[in-house]
């Protein structure tokens, strides 16, 4: 059976998870060590981060880090996050190197085109997730809650690890956790710590992607991070 993000997270119950983004790993010297000591510490997925220095001001990591990832971790939940300007692009070459899910954003697609790429995305055996920024309305994610498996808040601007949690996202987390059925996730992204979980998890965000809170800190303590912020303590 395809891994996707209802049989993953139902499988492992409806408790809040963490998916470390492995952005904030030592990428270039230590990634698979890294990701495979936070899948052996409490992650529940690992969260892929893809920019293409046009629709957010930075390059990351593309096909072949994930095909690195899945060669070193087979059981490992890769969750790929296009931040792109044309994810459709993208979407059969991560297929290809072992991405279990795909999540693009609202922004960079139309409302059609966005409904069919998440069909498309589901066709090739993933689970498919929309992300909205945090400028933008919530409407242009609500009018698609029966299109995708996953719905991400952004709670920065992306394209950098390590900013500042922007609260005021918050209510778009809510609105999204009113609409979505069982079977679905809310997701936040950006600055989420030990001092904000509670309050990301008390607005219905049950899928939590920690950079620099899991990464930044020395490895002995990653477990104990991980379970404190999906609140398993």
């Amino acid at each position: 059976m395809a891994r996707t993000i209802s049989n993953l997270y139902t499988r492992l119950t409806r408790l809040p998870l963490v998916a470390p983004s492995v952005l904030s790993a030592n990428v270039l010297a230590a990634l698979v060590d890294e990701a495979g000591h936070a899948l052996a510490n409490g992650a529940d997925s690992l969260h892929l981060d893809v920019m293409d220095g046009h629709f957010v001001p930075n390059l990351s990591m593309g096909p072949e880090v994930c095909r690195a990832l899945r060669r070193a971790l087979p059981s490992a939940f890769l969750d790929v996050h296009l931040m792109v300007t044309d994810p459709t692009m993208f979407v059969g070459p991560f297929k290809a190197a072992g991405a279990d899910h795909v999540t693009f954003h609202v922004e960079a697609v139309s409302p059609d085109h966005a409904r069919w790429l998440c069909g498309h995305i589901r066709e090739m055996g993933m689970s498919a997730g929309l992300a909205i920024n945090p400028p933008t309305a919530v409407e242009r994610i609500t009018r698609l809650v029966d299109a995708a498996d996953l719905f991400l808040v952004m709670s920065v601007n992306p394209g950098f690890s390590g900013q500042a949690f922007i609260p005021g996202v918050l209510e778009k987390t809510r609105v999204l956790a009113r609409m979505v059925d069982e079977s679905q996730r809310v997701q936040m992204d950006g600055g989420i710590g030990l001092e904000n979980a509670e309050a990301v998890r008390e607005a219905g965000c049950d899928v939590m992607v920690a950079a620099t809170s899991v990464f930044g800190v020395e490895k002995g303590k990653r477990g104990e991070v991980m379970k404190e912020l999906a609140g398993r303590g």
